[in-house]
């Protein structure tokens, strides 16, 4: 990805990039960059253990690397099992922490909460993954879809692309007589969670199949993680589907533009993304950074379809001999080097109002 698409976001999210200092133990005081602020990353030794959301996948794979380059005496694993395996292996205990697209249910808060001994189960959101509507259509280069439109077409009401109500999004556009292949995800998945949040919230008269995790409405063809659809909607002209914008972006795949709040159609472009991001709320309390997305934004110019990806972790209980190394992780991953390291690989880096607060609810983590 070119750094100057992603420019206008790294703008709006960061003050300021920090050069990452060699790393010393818990105990060394740390070294300061040329700004005179804490330079990222404490290194301990060890063993995690982690899995879930696929979406960031690719944020995870960079900030291991970049940590574990630096503390060569820490091992860290993460598996992109989905968000909803995430969750699960949390609450089994076998994931020392969760990455996962959505928030906790509410059943599944104290399941969480039961395994941090003395503290609860906290969301620490690390990655803001613009959705992508990504398609393969030939000829069709500039797809316009309003979300009643994008809903009719997920929820196998219009199956044409040449069916009118595409038609009408799309005026002068030739549009094949072809039948539209929609692509979801098969697994448990925190960006199908998200993306049927915003088709609740956008086109609430022609979703009637809620949000969750799994997918629900009929027909349609189902992939597994965020890969498999990507790799679905290249493999087959005709086809539609929901993906994090790094895995379009990574497979050269069109990406439509959405009608949002203020009656435009957005191009997903880092500025875009980056209005709704600006407006996300933080809902949780104390520690726990939960996320309120205005998905019906009427910023001009905004694209609505975005996706907070959390680490869920304990507050309190975590083992000694895993204490550490959670905190060096997470600590590295919310540190401004670390959220800058992710604008190259399609993602959005936190706001900076929002990565601060992450920040200390790392560093308060016992």
């Amino acid at each position: 990805m070119k750094l100057q698409r992603l420019g206008a976001i790294a703008t709006l999210a960061l003050t300021a990039t920090f050069a990452l200092s060699a790393c010393g133990s818990d105990n060394n005081e740390p070294a300061t960059g040329a700004s005179g602020s804490a330079a990222a990353a404490d290194c301990a030794t060890g063993t995690l253990n982690a899995q879930g959301s696929s979406a960031q996948k690719n944020a995870m794979d960079e900030w291991i690397k970049a940590y574990q380059q630096k503390c060569t005496d820490a091992k860290i694993n993460y598996e992109p099992s989905g968000s909803g395996a995430g969750i699960s292996a949390f609450i089994a205990g076998t994931a020392d922490f969760a990455g996962s697209d959505s928030a906790l249910k509410p059943e599944e808060q104290p399941q969480a909460d039961a395994k941090c001994a003395g503290g609860k189960a906290i969301h620490l959101p690390m990655v803001i993954g613009p959705v992508a509507i990504a398609y393969n259509l030939d000829g069709v280069d500039n797809l316009q879809l309003k979300p009643a439109t994008l809903a009719k077409i997920f929820a196998g009401k219009v199956t044409k692309w040449d069916d009118a109500t595409i038609k009408a999004d799309n005026p002068g556009a030739t549009l094949p007589s072809s039948a539209i292949n929609a692509v979801h995800r098969s697994d448990s998945s925190g960006t199908t969670d998200n993306f049927t949040a915003y088709l609740s919230k956008t086109a609430e008269a022609d979703w009637t199949f809620g949000k969750a995790k799994e997918w629900k409405a009929p027909g349609g063809t189902g992939a597994a993680k965020s890969d498999g659809v990507a790799s679905a909607i290249k493999g087959q002209a005709g086809t539609i589907g929901y993906v994090e914008w790094s895995y379009a972006e990574n497979g050269g795949l069109k990406m439509a533009k959405l009608g949002n709040g203020a009656g435009e159609f957005a191009e997903l472009t880092a500025e875009s993304a980056g209005k709704t991001i600006a407006s996300a709320a933080v809902e949780g309390q104390g520690d726990d950074l939960k996320l309120s997305i205005d998905y019906n934004t009427k910023e001009a110019g905004a694209y609505p379809l975005v996706l907070a990806t959390y680490e869920v972790v304990c507050s309190k209980g975590l083992a000694a001999d895993k204490l550490p190394l959670v905190k060096g992780l997470l600590g590295y991953a919310a540190s401004t080097e670390g959220q800058n390291s992710l604008t190259e690989l399609g993602y959005a880096p936190l706001p900076e109002t929002v990565r601060t607060k992450v920040e200390a609810a790392v560093k308060n983590i016992s």
